[in-house]
């Protein structure tokens, strides 16, 4: 019996050429509207015991192909726990070689966040004490887009995330970042929750993430190019956020990602904005240089180039945020790869670890959050 591929399910993505025997040749989808394309999840059928070769052959074309040297596929037989499997680069073909132990094998880019994850994330969170749900907008494709709201300080804080749907590992961070919050037992949460309130947007763009996007929502565009001038025909969801922000203001922000490329967690600031403030600037780079030291999931050797004065990129959220309200804003970056300087050669960076990451930045916003 021949074995099956499919990614007719939320979050899935991949198009089969054709399958002989124990290999089957395949091609990730571009974005709907869109020429972005990354992003797969796919699920393997029929193939318990047998040694499959699965060739994606169009990487090369894709959004990010320095992604894929070093680059390995995720793998899960459960669907809670996801390993890597042997995977390697060559003659712009990306190779995985697995031997599924039962006859349903799924196979992602990183560990999957579904919107049915993120239904059941908001719900629990919604129902603990203190805490307050809306939808703050319905996407292009009717989907509610959520708001977490909880604490009674006076500092506003945003956390947002998955502006590209692809970027699973930022509502990983998420999930870690609510269920800490929301922790009766932790002290931490408890000052930062008196010192300040946290509006958090677990995933900003749903349509995006079911639709087994990496980059853009229902419309083809990159929410991320829209905070300058969003609109309710291309991107209702900044549009829906940024009217929020308005009427709240916002001291601190981060913008959860992910990077295809660089092996690491690092974090990218507002340097180039018109209106820098230096002191701004100079708690930007307090909270990064004392999360490298908190955490050894962290680091500050890689990253992006900083934007030269007067030079950001103003249709980004984090330069928006830090010139429309003088906020203290960042965008962190995990990895697809591993986090080089801390790996883990069964699991690479993790889920697990997306949590982890999220109760270290939370344990150092605590630690500087009056001074913001």
């Amino acid at each position: 019996m021949s074995f099956s591929i499919t990614s007719a399910f939320d979050s899935g993505n991949i198009r089969v050429l054709s399958i002989s025997g124990t290999e089957a040749d395949l091609e990730i989808e571009t974005d709907h509207r869109s020429d972005f394309y990354q992003w797969f999840h796919f699920r393997v059928g029929n193939a318990a015991g047998r040694e499959l070769t699965l060739r994606i052959t169009n990487t090369a074309g894709s959004a990010y192909p320095l992604g894929w040297p070093g680059y390995r596929a995720r793998v899960s037989e459960d669907r809670e726990t996801w390993r890597q499997a042997d995977t390697s680069y060559q003659d712009r073909v990306l190779t995985i070689t697995v031997r599924p132990q039962t006859n349903a094998l799924w196979v992602a880019y990183f560990a999957p966040y579904s919107m049915e994850r993120h239904y059941d994330l908001v719900a629990r969170i919604a129902a603990r004490p203190g805490v307050t749900q809306r939808e703050l907008t319905r996407t292009l494709d009717g989907r509610p887009l959520d708001c977490l709201t909880l604490g009674t300080g006076a500092k506003q804080v945003w956390l947002y995330a998955r502006q590209h749907p692809g970027e699973s590992m930022a509502e990983w961070w998420m999930e870690g970042a609510l269920e800490k919050l929301t922790d009766p037992a932790d002290a931490t949460s408890r000052a930062l929750l008196a010192a300040a309130t946290f509006n958090i947007v677990p995933n900003m763009n749903p349509d995006g993430s079911f639709r087994g996007h990496l980059r853009t929502n229902a419309a083809g565009v990159n929410l991320n190019r829209e905070w300058h001038a969003p609109s309710a025909e291309r991107s209702p969801e900044v549009l829906a956020v940024r009217d929020a922000m308005d009427a709240t203001g916002v001291d601190f922000a981060m913008d959860v990602h992910g990077d295809e490329a660089i092996p690491a967690n690092f974090i990218a600031g507002f340097e180039g904005i018109p209106s820098f403030d230096p002191a701004k600037g100079a708690l930007f780079t307090r909270f990064r240089d004392t999360l490298a030291e908190r955490s050894p999931d962290f680091q500050i050797a890689k990253g992006y180039e900083v934007a030269p004065p007067g030079k950001a990129n103003m249709s980004m959220s984090t330069t928006q945020l830090a010139e429309r309200y003088g906020a203290v804003s960042m965008t962190l970056e995990m990895p697809f790869k591993d986090h080089d300087d801390n790996s883990d050669p069964e699991f690479g960076w993790s889920p697990e670890r997306c949590k982890r990451l999220a109760h270290d930045c939370l344990d150092n916003l605590a630690a500087m959050i009056d001074a913001l």
